[in-house]
């Protein structure tokens, strides 16, 4: 199993080199990364670092694929997380006080987390098709953030705010810290326990993890939780860096280049077995694609055209099938298989008697008539 899993992750890395040696040729310092104020500064560092919400909502994305569900909402929970935090600084007495942008950060997750319990229940329990459940929150989740902002962009000047997206520690970014944070939690819940198989059970097998006594619903439940609170946590750093709530534009189709992120790592839509570490992958090639794009000089009427050419691409080299018509011209047919010398034996005809057999019958005792 572990081997058919690094095979899957072979075209990714491939397809993340040729991206990174693209763009080392077209930038020549693009792989140059320095130290300036106590921080990391560079091409390489600047998309790991604007790369975090994505990678944040494709791990959560990643937990409702493999039990075969999708979230549509995500982008707008991004919205109503920065909307929830910046509306409760900027009326807090302190904004700049710690304590009250730890309370409003606090607040924005748990009302994110509640949104994707609220997306679980419509699932699991009410048995509401998920594309259409995460699609009620979709679009009443984006209305709700613009009546929390008034309809207008909310902006904080909060410099502990700001620093959950411009801070860092020991040189590296805060949001690669917590990046990397969540990606390790998640690892330990889903390859240190029986959590990642019980999810793989019933995203393959529904009805036999059922009857091997498997509660799916709460699972799915706390699956779509996680979610919520990915994304809650990915709205958080989007208006931080920006210092603003746009209830309108934050988050805008960010679903589906996570849905796009988990795909090109290797998850399959139809549930069951996923990859933590393609998932890594396939945001990080997302988000080099969109720095490739700038960096490049890509016309902004034709960036959407050049990303779904490279998608394709990506998708095509992951086809066993169609790499196996690719590679069907050039293979050599092999040696002819020498005949066998080991003749089948025929089944023995009715008429033919062993003589052992003859001699045999012929030895014992008949029955003497008086």
């Amino acid at each position: 199993m572990r081997s058919a899993q690094t095979r899957r992750l072979v075209w990714p890395l491939l397809v993340l080199a040729l991206l990174v040696a693209a763009n080392a040729v077209a930038t020549p310092r693009f792989l140059e990364i320095t130290v300036r104020g106590g921080r990391l500064y560079g091409s390489l560092v600047d998309i790991l670092h604007f790369g975090t919400p994505l990678l944040l909502i494709s791990l959560g994305m990643t937990a409702v694929i493999a039990l075969r569900g999708i979230d549509l909402s995500v982008g707008a929970v991004v919205a109503v997380a920065g909307a929830v935090a910046c509306t409760l600084i900027e009326s807090a007495a302190e904004p700049d006080s710690p304590s009250a942008v730890a309370g409003a950060v606090a607040a924005a997750l748990a009302v994110c987390a509640l949104l994707g319990l609220w997306n679980g229940f419509l699932v699991a329990v009410l048995r509401i098709q998920p594309i259409v459940a995460t699609l009620i929150l979709m679009v009443a989740g984006r209305g709700a953030a613009q009546l929390i902002t008034g309809g207008q962009i909310t902006t904080v000047r909060s410099a502990p705010y700001r620093e959950i997206a411009g801070g860092s520690v020991a040189t590296v970014p805060v949001t690669v810290i917590v990046a990397a944070a969540t990606l390790l939690l998640m690892w330990l819940l889903v390859r240190r326990t029986a959590l990642g198989l019980l999810i793989e059970a019933i995203g393959g097998n529904a009805e036999a993890g059922r009857l091997a006594g498997i509660r799916a619903t709460g699972l799915t439940m706390a699956a779509y939780t996680f979610c919520g609170l990915c994304a809650g946590l990915a709205g958080i750093i989007i208006s931080a860096n920006t210092g603003s709530a746009d209830g309108n534009n934050a988050g805008l189709w960010i679903e589906l280049d996570a849905i796009l992120a988990v795909v090109i790592g290797g998850t399959l839509l139809t549930g069951g077995r996923f990859s933590i570490a393609g998932t890594v992958l396939g945001a990080i090639i997302v988000q080099t694609l969109s720095t490739t794009v700038y960096t490049m000089g890509v016309p902004p009427e034709s960036t959407l055209v050049f990303k779904a050419l490279v998608v394709f691409g990506v998708c095509l080299l992951q086809s066993p099938r169609f790499r196996a018509q690719v590679a069907a011209p050039f293979r050599r047919s092999g040696p002819p298989r020498p005949p066998s010398n080991t003749a089948t034996p025929a089944p023995p005809e009715e008429d033919d008697v062993k003589p052992e057999a003859a001699s045999i019958a012929d030895q014992e005792p008949r029955e003497v008539r008086p």
